[in-house]
């Protein structure tokens, strides 16, 4: 059942205040790994909430790896010698990151925008929601489920996959961590783990829908759709 409280939350609300500067928008190729991905985002996070630097997103790609979020349980790391394991402060439970997975660190001052957690989280749904309708994909939220999904009739009349993931962070309401899309993902290094703690369903891509398109025509897409629900956003050095 799609959760009507979500859907009432209009992305609008979102926009940023008359004035606010644009939001940074960085993209660095290669993998980048999960430790000094945290470490420059908290900085910029910090430097946020202080007024000394604009508002950030930032797209890449990790190694593969594990995260456990501050819900993460214990017997939801399946094979715990896979791939590196990493603590993360962002809410939820497990989830991989890897190549051809897009992620998106999400750094918003939300006094800007509106102090809403819940609407901010209604907000980075429809951004996805809106990515992936640009490929003819239709995904969808859930009431009981944080993330974006897709149906697979094919697969079973009750068959839903997961092919986005949030999980955020929020210190002095500024806004960290954040998405990842599956775009062309190695979709068996999921078996490690539960992802997100959800046994009943599965996880998908875009690739693994019949969608083959590069990770440059996925960074377009997020990028007009995140300007059309948070605002304008201007190329980082």
């Amino acid at each position: 059942m799609v959760n009507a409280a979500r859907l009432a939350v209009s992305p609008a609300a979102f926009l940023p205040s008359p004035g606010s500067p644009p939001v940074a928008w960085r993209v660095s190729d290669g993998l980048v790994g999960y430790e000094e991905a945290v470490a420059w985002m908290e900085a910029r996070a910090a430097a946020i909430a202080a007024g000394r630097g604009p508002e950030c997103v930032w797209l890449l790609e990790h190694p593969p790896l594990y995260t456990a979020g501050t819900s993460a349980r214990a017997e939801d790391l399946v094979a715990p010698e896979r791939f590196p394991v990493f603590p993360s402060g962002r809410g939820g439970q497990y989830t991989y990151h890897g190549p051809g997975q897009r992620v998106a660190y999400v750094m918003l001052d939300l006094t800007r925008r509106r102090a809403d957690l819940r609407a901010y989280v209604a907000s980075l749904e429809a951004w996805l929601i809106a990515t992936l309708d640009a490929f003819n994909v239709r995904a969808e939220r859930r009431e009981d489920r944080v993330g974006v999904w897709v149906r697979r009739p094919e697969k079973g009349a009750t068959v839903e996959d997961k092919i986005a993931a949030i999980g955020i962070r929020v210190r002095r309401w500024v806004s960290f961590h954040g998405i990842s899309l599956n775009v062309e993902p190695d979709l068996t290094h999921f078996a490690g783990i539960v992802p997100c703690g959800v046994r009943e369903y599965g996880v998908t891509s875009l690739v693994d829908l019949g969608h083959l398109v590069s990770m440059a025509e996925v960074d377009m897409q997020l990028r007009a759709a995140f300007e059309a629900v948070f605002g304008a956003t201007v190329g980082a050095e």
